[in-house]
């Protein structure tokens, strides 16, 4: 049984992560250098992704050019965050625990993703992701601030 409780479904994908591109950010390394050093850690573009939204939301009215940035961001490491997800056997569903850490960099990509299509107007962008989250687990789109 499956730690989400469905018996026939597949067992959660656990990531192996990128442990020096997640020690470089932890670290204080600079995203964006990390990102060019680990282009496939996820975590580093979640972690841009997320300056760039944060950035481009501050003011009274969401500055375009910068929820597009993030939109790009969280776009790559989604797409490389899928790249591993089949690296380690995922087929397209089935849960991806947020509680597993080296899962999160992918899981908030799709959270950013979700965020900045829904600004820039893309519904079905929007609702795509947010049922991604939920599917590959629920508690991700709460920890996420998008339940």
């Amino acid at each position: 049984m499956t730690s989400f409780g469905d018996l026939l479904g597949p067992q959660p994908v656990l990531l192996t992560g990128d442990d020096e591109a997640e020690s470089d950010l932890l670290n204080g390394a600079a995203p964006a250098e990390v990102a060019a050093a680990h282009p496939t850690a996820s975590i580093a573009w979640a972690y841009l992704a997320e300056a760039a939204l944060d950035a481009a939301t501050a003011g009274d009215a969401p500055d375009t050019a910068g929820v597009v940035t993030a939109y790009a961001f969280a776009r790559t490491g989604y797409h490389r965050g899928l790249d591993q997800l089949r690296r380690h056997g995922w087929k397209g569903f089935g849960p991806v625990p947020w509680s597993h850490e080296p899962n999160r960099g992918f899981l908030r990509c799709v959270g950013v993703l979700a965020r900045a299509a829904e600004i820039i107007g893309e519904e079905d962008e929007h609702v795509r992701c947010l049922d991604l989250l939920n599917d590959s687990d629920p508690q991700a789109a709460a920890e996420l601030g998008l339940a």
